[in-house]
């Protein structure tokens, strides 16, 4: 890199989901940490989408683009997306114009492409990021031009046209490697038991919820095992008026410091989300993963495949919850200890280097200048 960090002018764009979001924000604070100045990052996203108050929160300059996905039918709503993506490409025109990026990071997310298609116009240079097994329509469609492409999933590279691409792994939170497993179980008073952490996101999973209550009905007398419950915000009050909550499990609507129950756990049971099954792989912690079923292009069932198939997590349907599937493979699991402790080995093995990631990936756009 040939152009002084306190001086380079960086769009960053992406949005509408974790996956998209939490890797460009490890990004920007890694830009900072190296010297790049904050008033010279852009956040480009929807100002309707969680990337806005995420943005706000940190102090980000953020740029507002009006885009929603694509509609898959011809109707009157794909009509006014076709004027939504062109109002929105005008918009990011006059940013690029304005503000004068020297170089652009994406990661994924209908709120990318306009960004990227002024920056391909204009001959700004652009790096992508995907988070996903099988990569976004905005990486697959931009990928041929970009000056690189850093791919989660090793698998994703197949559906990429590029000759500058990587698998640095997802960005990962700094505090899931500031705190040793032995100290997360020690704050959250975990001894020798064998904890069990069940989860279905910030907004929780309410077939995830309902399997747990049955686990924790099954298991409430075990002083041998700890649950931890984290039902998701909007699930608390539901799931805590259906159930006499036992000695040996604690229920959380969420965690404002989600590192330390995943690093704690001994199996994690959770959906399959780029970033949940980075967090849980960077833990090194056997899992139990339940794809949402309705996630857009199926991402979350071919994430979680991906990783049974390297044997580093269990996969489950989430059609079978209903059918009493989670506690009999929570409990195969902890019965077999050969099979738990190579399952265990294989997710220590995926997660070796995801500290290196942002870093990484960091480097990869510096070398984009």
């Amino acid at each position: 890199m040939n152009k002084d960090i306190t001086t380079t002018k960086f769009f960053i764009t992406g949005g509408g989901t974790g996956g998209h979001i939490y890797p460009a924000i490890s990004v920007i604070e890694e830009l900072i940490k190296r010297g790049a100045k904050r008033e010279n990052i852009f956040y480009i996203g929807n100002k309707n989408n969680p990337e806005y108050k995420i943005s706000k929160d940190k102090n980000y300059n953020f740029l507002s683009v009006e885009i929603f996905g694509m509609p898959r039918k011809l109707t009157l709503r794909f009509i006014k997306w076709v004027f939504y993506l062109l109002i929105s490409s005008i918009k990011s025109c006059l940013y690029l114009l304005k503000y004068k990026p020297d170089v652009v990071f994406a990661t994924g997310g209908y709120v990318c492409a306009p960004t990227l298609f002024v920056s391909k116009l204009f001959k700004v240079p652009y790096v992508l990021h995907d988070s996903d097994c099988f990569p976004g329509i905005v990486t697959r469609s931009f990928s041929s031009c970009a000056k690189g492409v850093n791919l989660a999933f090793y698998d994703a590279k197949k559906y990429i046209k590029s000759k500058n691409i990587h698998n640095y792994n997802n960005p990962v939170r700094a505090d899931f490697f500031e705190t040793s497993k032995e100290d997360a179980r020690k704050i959250l008073n975990i001894n020798d038991e064998f904890l069990i952490l069940i989860m279905g996101g910030s907004q929780g999973a309410k077939s995830i919820n309902e399997a747990a209550i049955d686990f924790i009905n099954e298991y409430k007398e075990r002083s041998d095992i700890k649950i931890i419950l984290q039902t998701g915000r909007k699930n608390y009050e539901d799931v805590i008026k259906n159930i006499k909550i036992p000695s040996n499990t604690r229920i959380e609507p969420y965690f404002d410091k989600m590192a330390l129950p995943i690093l704690a756990a001994d199996l994690i049971v959770s959906r399959a989300g780029s970033i949940s099954i980075s967090e849980i792989l960077s833990a090194k912690t056997p899992s139990i993963l339940v794809p949402y079923p309705y996630a857009a292009a199926d991402h979350q069932r071919i994430n979680a495949k991906s990783i049974k198939d390297k044997n580093a997590a269990l996969y489950l349907e989430d059609e079978d919850l209903k059918k009493g599937a989670l506690k009999n493979l929570i409990k195969e699991l902890m019965e077999n200890k050969e099979e738990y402790e190579q399952i265990k080995k294989n997710a220590s093995d995926l997660g070796k280097d995801f500290h290196l990631a942002t870093e990484k990936i960091t480097d990869l756009l510096l070398s984009a200048l």
